[in-house]
């Protein structure tokens, strides 16, 4: 099935990263594609779809989008400021959750706001997909905005309070115009949970553009950063959100017995902790603050030996760092913090895994690829975690909107 699409992207305006890299791909898969980022594109991303000959959208179309979209972001400075009155725990714990409140509303009207752009533009569409849509307010998001449409979710980051679960109840025969898709077996079971009656598949998010790392790459990686080509490099790559283990990598780091380059990329990063790693005797620190263009992150995973993905027991979101590594040619060494993904990486000689939470067992899996080279992912490994191609994905899109719409009239 081919067509363009309607690709709504609500994180464009960040610079790099999973969402992204798959916003781009797919519209280079369908041509002519309709892209819309209700909060603006980020420039690399806008050269990007330019080239990939898809049209693009900032701004509401439409009466209807464009007051949704002016209380969306009234409703998101109220939760931003919300967010900064209370913050202190001396404050009661219901109040402190207000603000992500207000904010599951925000999104939603947002989401609401780009399907009404959406229906405007290009009312035949071959399928209308959030790329990275709310953890709630599912059938409200539909109903506001007119338009049937599938939504990857990626993670329940929160969950609907009394107030916002009246909201979703008042529009819960807006589900029935939505399918969500979720990139894990984990993130689906927790979110049926709470949402029973919405129509969901489970579908991996990360799409294989067949990009992976050249010899060149390799080679000018090491240089950008000057490191020498026999010297052993593991990369560290993203922010360090709270799922993010950074607490065993400090004190694995500390157990080095043998020199290693560690390449740190990201934004937030913590200061006091990099400074604490710059005074370890066997440890080289290289750092890349903030987001970063996708040819800088290239160089990156090029110039490493292994990626390090380390997360807190239980995170069973998808990881963009592990399906980076795997699309891109890059030994892994990961916790076991999930246990399907390590099922998947069981017995593969790319992937070093150790136990979650522990510093010893990740110490050891570094000085492993310090002592010896790790094999790299062959082209096969995209397959293995699950990922498609462009074109495969698109049609999945295609077929997956094409069953909701012919569901009668209630879509």
């Amino acid at each position: 099935m081919t067509g363009p699409l309607v690709l709504i992207e609500p994180y464009a305006n960040r610079l790099g990263g999973h969402h992204q890299r798959t916003l781009v791909v797919l519209a280079q898969a369908r041509p002519g594609s309709l892209a819309i980022a209700p909060h603006g594109i980020a420039r690399e991303t806008v050269t990007a779809l330019r080239e990939a000959g898809a049209q693009l959208a900032t701004a509401p179309a439409g009466r209807a989008a464009a007051v949704l979209l002016a209380v969306s972001r009234l409703m998101a400075g109220l939760a931003a400021a919300g967010q900064g009155i209370f913050r202190s725990r001396r404050w009661p714990h219901r109040l402190r959750r207000l603000p992500h409140q207000i904010t599951l509303i925000a999104r939603c009207l947002a989401e609401a706001s780009a399907l009404r752009t959406s229906r405007h533009l290009r009312p035949h569409a071959g399928a209308v997909v959030i790329l990275t849509a709310s953890e709630a307010l599912h059938g409200a998001a539909a109903l506001l905005g007119g338009q049937p449409h599938l939504r990857f979710v990626h993670e329940q980051v929160t969950t609907e309070d009394a107030a916002v679960r009246l909201l979703a109840r008042l529009a819960r025969r807006g589900e029935k115009r939505a399918v969500a898709v979720y990139p894990t077996q984990a993130v689906g079971d927790r979110m049926a949970a709470a949402f029973p009656d919405l129509a969901a598949v489970v579908r991996t998010f990360a799409v294989d553009d067949g990009r992976r790392l050249t010899d060149a790459e390799r080679e000018g990686g090491r240089t950008a950063f000057g490191i020498p080509a026999a010297e052993a490099v593991v990369c560290l790559v993203g922010g360090w959100w709270p799922y993010k283990d950074i607490a065993v990598i400090d004190a694995a780091l500390s157990r080095l017995e043998e020199p290693l380059h560690l390449l740190v990329i990201g934004a937030p990063l913590d200061a006091i902790v990099l400074e604490r790693w710059r005074a370890l005797p066997d440890l080289s620190l290289h750092t890349v603050s903030g987001p970063v263009t996708d040819a800088v992150l290239r160089l990156v995973y090029a110039a490493a030996d292994a990626a390090l993905v380390a997360r807190h027991p239980g995170i069973g979101k998808e990881s963009g760092l592990v399906m980076d590594a795997a699309r891109l040619g890059v030994p892994l060494i990961v916790s076991d913090h999930d246990a399907a993904l390590t099922a998947r990486l069981r017995g593969l000689p790319w992937a070093l895994t150790f136990p979650v939470g522990d510093p010893n067992g990740l110490a050891d899996a570094l000085h492993t690829v310090i002592r010896r080279p790790v094999g790299r992912p062959g082209t096969a490994a995209p397959r293995l975690l699950g990922m498609q191609t462009a074109d495969e994905q698109a049609d999945f899109l295609t077929h997956t909107f094409a069953s909701l719409r012919t569901k009668g009239s209630r879509c």
